[in-house]
């Protein structure tokens, strides 16, 4: 009899014991690099730390992180928070054609990582890469339980001489969405989500490529701060939460560039309670990009 009630005890338990939730962060570092020849600014002691502390807030599982330097740097960046009590123990390090400022995946759980270095797109006539490339893992959280990860950091609005800023980020866009659109088409069900700086407004054309239409629409998770704000839309528009990501000081604005973009099967394990835009006094003091928040259960629903 004992063993039977501990039997039943057991299986009872053991959803229990398994459900859980995880944190994915995406965070734009604004130049977190070392000495360098192409005149970047050297990241701070103060800045290096508030990135820290940032982090630390959240306590991801799983953080992607943009415009980090060499491959030292993000072992930096790894001992600091680990320091401070946060041991992401795995990552993946992607250096993309642009020579300064690269990608990195950070998780405290095991990952299977697919670097995508060189990434072709045709402008006009002319063969193009991908400036960052793009980092892509297989994570996975539980037993039963993994998802895919796309970190992406796209053309910024800066001019440059050969090409329209516009016109580079809408191909990266779609470049990008060519390699979810295999993903998806091989496993329909498929857990991914795309993160990282997409230096565009939502209803910018870059985006909308990226998210899509039909029933691989990815869907845009719009994290908010946790001000309070709880009262729906009065109108056709989204809530007038404050969303915003990024600081441009060229133009003292405050705009949505960061993203987390989920797959419908991911979307429906989102904590909504668990999703936002980190607040935090003088955040500007890490980087000029807030980082992005989603929490979700590790179980398919």
């Amino acid at each position: 009899m004992k063993i039977r009630l501990a039997f039943f005890t057991f299986v009872l338990l053991v959803p229990l014991l398994s459900a859980g939730q995880f944190v994915v962060v995406s965070f734009n570092l604004e130049n977190f690099v070392g000495k360098n020849e192409f005149r970047r600014a050297v990241k701070t002691a103060v800045s290096r730390d508030k990135i820290v502390e940032a982090i630390i807030e959240i306590k991801p599982d799983v953080l992607a992180v943009q415009e980090i330097g060499q491959r030292a740097r993000l072992e930096e960046l790894q001992k600091m928070l680990k320091a401070k009590g946060l041991n992401l123990q795995h990552s993946v390090f992607v250096d993309g054609p642009d020579p300064v400022i690269n990608l990195a995946v950070l998780s405290r759980f095991p990952m299977k990582e697919t670097v995508h270095r060189q990434v072709p797109f045709l402008l006009g006539k002319k063969r193009r890469l991908v400036s960052r490339g793009f980092a892509e893992v297989e994570v996975r959280v539980a037993p039963g339980y993994s998802f895919t990860l796309f970190n992406a950091h796209l053309k910024s609005k800066r001019p440059v001489p050969y090409a329209s800023e516009a016109a580079l980020r809408l191909r990266e866009a779609e470049a990008l969405r060519a390699l979810v659109d295999q993903r998806l088409a091989a496993v329909p069900g498929r857990n991914l989500i795309v993160v990282g700086d997409l230096n565009d407004t939502p209803n910018a054309t870059p985006i909308r490529a990226l998210i899509a239409r039909g029933n691989r629409k990815l869907v845009d998770l719009r994290p908010a701060e946790r001000n309070g704000d709880k009262a729906p839309s009065a109108n056709r528009y989204p809530p007038r939460r404050v969303t915003w990501t990024t600081y441009y000081g060229r133009e003292d604005s405050f705009t949505r560039f960061d993203y987390l973009l989920a797959s419908p099967g991911m979307a429906k394990e989102l904590v909504r309670s668990g999703t936002y835009v980190l607040a935090m006094p003088d955040w500007g003091v890490a980087s000029d990009h807030r980082p992005v928040v989603a929490t979700f259960r590790d179980s398919d629903e």
